[in-house]
């Protein structure tokens, strides 16, 4: 029998987002956490980078597997990063549309890869 593996990876591309927030390693920080706690998936830990002279770096490991932002204040662009897997994999899109939600880009792009495979598969 072959175990069951499926996730579901969102990558996501926001544009025009005010740039003072691309720059808010707090802000970043606050609105990913509560993206990820809201879709229901488990934070292990997070960490945040502020970069000179600009931009941000807020890395969340799962219990699901990772979440990211990478922010460019300069171009007022934040690329998003989702990966979750097992019972939780649709949890992706959902902190994708949260984000969207607290993060107000004037773009938006979102891509989602289905990864894995299915029992029997």
């Amino acid at each position: 029998m072959t175990a069951e593996f499926t996730g579901r990876h969102v990558l996501a591309e926001f544009g025009g987002v005010d740039s003072a927030l691309c720059d808010d390693g707090d802000r970043l920080t606050a609105a990913l956490r509560a993206a990820l706690t809201t879709a229901g998936v488990t934070i292990c830990e997070m960490v945040s980078k502020q970069f000179e002279p600009h931009g941000v770096t807020v890395l969340a490991l799962l219990a699901e597997s990772h979440a990211s932002l990478h922010t460019y204040p300069e171009t007022g662009d934040i690329f998003v990063d989702v990966f979750t897997c097992g019972t939780s994999a649709d949890s992706a899109e959902a902190v994708a549309e949260h984000l969207r939600t607290a993060l107000a880009p004037r773009r938006v792009r979102i891509s989602t890869v289905r990864r894995g495979r299915a029992s029997g598969g």
